[in-house]
């Protein structure tokens, strides 16, 4: 199963995830939002961070959890290379690995996570969500 695949869209990124869990479908969300960011160069995982995100469903908890990792690179100069998460009534617990973005040449920008197009469900193999990012 691929974990994910950017789409096309006119102005702003936009991705499908896959998961065999809900729990893998937020880090493989996790990953196409790292691996547009740093243009597809490898971010080592030097540093761990551990994050709690709620939200009032799936959607809402997958559009919270892209904005913190957005704000992580933003305020705390710091880029995701990978996330262990644990979804338990609409509440998010994440460990992040990743390293300083100051380290890591041409990274992209993000603005925000949108709800434009969004959806989280479940599918007969699994889970399956839809984002776009505003660049």
């Amino acid at each position: 199963m691929k974990k994910f695949e950017f789409l096309e869209h006119t102005a702003d990124i936009k991705f499908r995830a896959y998961g065999k869990s809900i729990n893998e479908l937020f880090e493989n969300s996790a990953l196409a939002l790292s691996e547009y960011i740093a243009r597809g160069n490898k971010i080592k995982s030097k540093i761990k961070k551990e994050i709690t995100v709620n939200g009032n469903d799936n959607d809402s908890l997958l559009y919270n959890f892209l904005e913190e990792l957005i704000y992580l690179l933003d305020a705390e100069n710091f880029v995701s290379s990978r996330a262990k998460i644990k979804i338990k009534n609409n509440e998010l617990k994440a460990v992040l690995e990743g390293d300083k973005a100051s380290k890591y040449k041409n990274l992209d920008h993000v603005k925000a996570a949108t709800y434009s197009e969004m959806y989280v469900k479940k599918t007969s193999s699994g889970f399956e969500a839809q984002v776009v990012i505003d660049v």
